[in-house]
């Protein structure tokens, strides 16, 4: 199974301006991920896609392979990851170069290591399943058998559909959301099934205490005690 790495980043951010280029610890959080990606044993190639000249210069010097330019369509506010690797996945088979499965590596969750990285494309390789997600564990207390939502008539209902909830806090099935930080999904499931999950996921969990997903200062913050912290 041959698996591309590839490394999204646009020049534009509104909460935190230029984050991608933004020195995280004395060091541009695009370098972070690229890092992780080129010293994992398991990618076959690591790409990097921008529509922004300077990122693509960073990515380049840091190693990353910078085939193509993302066009500015792929890069808005609004623009989904599925249709970012989309574009990858046919700019490169435009160029000769196919793969089997695709490992998405965002950089705002930069504290992932190449060994995360090869675990992930070890348990995606081993199991039958469409994609995989790095995951962390919800908290007993958000658990989905505890969360209630508003019906239409105004009255609390468990988001599970169940009429009561679950009394034991041992009696709570795991549950997990997805961190950010990887996502590996077959190539046939992101071009003829139009989706980055299809209808199996497979699923390897994070170090919580590793993990931060930078949207806003408070999230930098937070991210650059946790690099000092670490030692990064």
């Amino acid at each position: 199974m041959r698996i591309l790495g590839l490394i999204p980043a646009r020049g534009g951010s509104k909460g935190i301006p230029n984050k991608n280029r933004k020195k995280l610890n004395g060091k541009p959080l695009l370098l972070y991920t690229i890092q992780a990606a080129l010293n994992a044993k398991l990618l076959d190639r690591v790409v990097f896609s921008s529509e922004d000249e300077t990122l693509r210069t960073l990515a380049k010097e840091a190693g990353a392979a910078v085939p193509f330019v993302r066009p500015e369509r792929f890069a808005q506010d609004d623009s989904g990851s599925l249709e970012v690797v989309q574009h990858a996945l046919t700019a490169l088979s435009d160029q000769g170069d196919s793969f089997d499965a695709v490992c998405l590596l965002q950089v705002t969750t930069p504290f992932r290591t190449s060994e995360d990285i090869d675990q992930a494309i070890e348990t995606f390789k081993s199991g039958n399943t469409d994609s995989l997600l790095s995951v962390i564990e919800v908290p007993h207390e958000y658990n989905p058998h505890w969360v209630f939502e508003v019906a239409h008539d105004g009255i609390l209902q468990l988001a599970t559909g169940e009429k009561k909830p679950i009394k034991r806090r041992q009696e709570l099935p795991p549950a997990f959301i997805r961190d950010g930080s990887i996502y590996l999904t077959k190539t046939e499931v992101l071009l003829k099934g139009n989706s980055l999950y299809g209808d199996r996921i497979g699923y390897v969990q994070s170090n919580p205490a590793r993990h931060v997903n930078i949207d806003t200062m408070e999230d930098w913050r937070r991210a650059e005690q946790l690099a000092k912290k670490l030692n990064l």
